[in-house]
């Protein structure tokens, strides 16, 4: 399905709002990021990754609980563990969402100077050309393999639901998000890629098993809108679950408009495989 956004005067009332209130979230915000536990990923091969954890309210071992991963945007990466919070936990924090939506959710940290995925395309991506992503066929990036084998090891040491594993990401991590289905297509029951893209060779390979979302600025001047309308149109060809949202007046921010659908945690959380 796709879907043009367009906001009415009771929606654009609301939107007002929701900034006037940006201050005071922000506060309420800063307090409850520590419910993520600072964590470290080291791997056999001693390479490490930062990341933060945060466990349903009330976590019971005896219980089964979806697993979230959240890919976060090239502004993000770090060392600190604590920037790749910046957009997308608050959806996690908020009171009701965490009552209605128990989850293990987990935000790795891509270093400085490295990438969820082959960033050749860079150069095209900044206007020069017009990528098809080719060029990242062969292999995951370092990351985004330490990345699934973070995912893996979450699944050993905590009550995880194998069939309700969901991945999350805007940006870089639209890109990552997609790239991630396209390497371990069996894994993920459900994906929201936000002003992102990805190789359309690979969509086949996860169209029957994953429910996908779309979402992306009209006016992007960051991620060109096609590269999204492009996974949009190979997912449909393959009959995949899929749904396309273009924010006319949004530009690479497209995340905002995204995060305040009232459908996207019921959405993401109906999904089983």
């Amino acid at each position: 399905m796709e879907r043009l956004i367009k906001r009415s005067s009771k929606s654009t009332a609301i939107w007002l709002m929701v900034v006037l209130m940006s201050s005071w979230s922000v506060t309420l915000f800063a307090q409850n990021k520590k419910l993520f536990d600072h964590k470290v990923y080291i791997n056999e091969a001693g390479d490490s990754l930062r990341y933060r954890l945060l466990l349903p309210k009330g976590y019971k071992s005896s219980k089964e609980y979806p697993l979230v991963l959240f890919l976060h945007g090239a502004g993000e990466r770090g060392s600190d563990n604590e920037k790749q919070l910046s957009h997308g936990s608050s959806l996690f924090l908020d009171k009701h969402n965490r009552k209605e939506f128990p989850a293990i959710v987990v935000f790795p940290q891509c270093p400085e100077d490295t990438y969820w995925i082959d960033i050749s395309i860079r150069a095209e991506l900044r206007g020069q050309g017009d990528p098809d992503f080719s060029q990242s066929l062969d292999q995951p990036s370092e990351q985004l393999d330490m990345v699934n084998e973070l995912v893996d090891q979450l699944q050993q040491d905590f009550s995880v639901d194998a069939n309700r594993l969901y991945v999350m990401g805007l940006s870089m991590g639209g890109f990552g998000t997609l790239e991630t289905l396209g390497r371990w297509p069996d894994k993920y029951a459900a994906a929201v890629a936000i002003c992102g893209g990805g190789n359309i060779s690979l969509a086949k390979e996860y169209a029957p098993n994953t429910s996908v979302w779309l979402t992306h600025g009209g006016k992007d001047d960051v991620v060109p809108p096609i590269l999204s309308r492009r996974v949009y149109e190979a997912l449909l060809e393959e009959n995949a679950d899929v749904r396309y949202d273009l924010y006319p007046e949004a530009n690479h921010n497209a995340w905002d408009p995204t995060f305040a659908e009232p459908e996207l945690l019921p959405w993401l959380f109906s999904k089983h495989k």
